[in-house]
């Protein structure tokens, strides 16, 4: 081998060594499915040197997709859609598990014990063809992002099982809650709509979800009588009102998965300038999900039925949250709030 045709291999060697580093820090750095698909999709793309890579995850059946994310030079694309496939040579990568390369194409079966999906990459025309080494270093790609996709497909089915429960759980819980009032299913939209808007990461967006769910979990050894109470409480029936949130936790504590939520729950009625309860905390003193459930919680408590309180327009409600920002509530979730209510007013209908 001359010197140059050597310097050159060590170049294409360390860029790879490179790339796969690259890779490894993404899937391990992403917890959901579809963005995990799309950011990979684009970085395989740039490493491989094509104008054009897609990922195709299939059900169980092998003839259809339900998730592909397609990245070119202009546009990236995630269809999350149950769709037949009848692209020719995908097709034939699923049902021969093999991988196909043609000139300025290549096709890898993404493989878990059975085929679970495809990559595929595409050069322009006038790019040089692929070569083994190209072939290589996308299968070693691809292997990398089958054992993140199978976690993370693991990891979605277990989030759905612990949801499931969760709702069960709350549905159990409304049995009582009916009688007086509870949370419509758009709450749950509202909070995390402010969250987007935070640009809070998977975690904290699965965690405030969580705690959503459950955070007046304790509101169950609450008499009826103190909840559907239309006129002031008393300093007695208030303090028992007030315990709800360490009753929460105290029911939820035991479950593992459910320990990020919990700060959110046992804060979600402090109040930014420190005279909320259960513990006057203040400012950055209060979990990020528990401010950002506070202004949701107080927004829908003005525009939807309560005993003690007659309703407001969307837009009172709104002036009313803005003129108590920096007291009771933190000035960038109010702020926050307004960003949504602006990108679109259905996060607002809470009726």
């Amino acid at each position: 081998m001359s010197i140059k045709n050597y310097s050159i291999l060590t170049k294409r060697y360390k860029a790879a060594f490179a790339a796969m580093h690259t890779v490894y820090r993404l899937i391990n750095s992403t917890f959901d499915l579809k963005n995990l698909s799309l950011r990979l999709s684009r970085l395989a793309a740039q490493i491989m040197g094509a104008e054009y890579c897609s990922i195709v995850l299939i059900d169980g059946t092998r003839k259809y997709s339900y998730l592909r994310a397609v990245t070119t030079k202009k546009r990236k694309n995630l269809i999350t859609k149950r769709t037949l496939i009848t692209n020719r040579i995908e097709l034939k990568i699923i049902n021969s598990g093999n991988a196909v390369r043609n000139g300025i194409f290549i096709g890898i079966p993404l493989i878990s014990e059975e085929v679970i999906g495809l990559l595929m990459v595409r050069r322009k025309k006038r790019m040089p063809p692929f070569d083994n080494f190209d072939l290589e270093m996308l299968i070693n790609i691809c292997s990398q992002a089958v054992m993140a996709i199978r976690n993370l497909q693991l990891y979605e089915e277990q989030e759905n099982l612990i949801l499931g429960t969760i709702k069960s759980l709350v549905e159990l819980m409304d049995i009582k809650g009916r009688r007086t009032y509870t949370h419509t299913s758009k709450f749950l939209r509202l909070v995390l709509a402010i969250a987007r808007q935070m640009n809070l990461n998977e975690r904290q967006m699965c965690s405030l979800e969580y705690a959503t769910l459950l955070h007046d979990a304790g509101k169950v050894d609450i008499p009826v009588e103190i909840l559907a109470k239309p006129t002031k409480l008393t300093c007695q029936e208030f303090d028992i009102v007030k315990n709800h949130p360490l009753k929460g936790v105290k029911i939820i504590k035991h479950l593992q998965v459910l320990r990020p939520a919990l700060p959110i729950i046992m804060y979600h009625h402090e109040k930014y300038d420190g005279t909320g309860y259960p513990s006057g905390l203040k400012k950055g003193q209060i979990p990020l999900g528990a401010r950002i459930m506070a202004v949701a919680d107080a927004f829908e408590a003005m525009i939807f039925y309560r005993p003690y309180r007659e309703r407001i327009s969307i837009n009172e409600a709104l002036q009313e949250i803005k003129n108590n920002s920096g007291s009771q509530f933190d000035p960038k979730v109010v702020e926050a709030l307004v960003q949504v209510s602006k990108k679109s007013k259905k996060y607002l209908q809470l009726k």
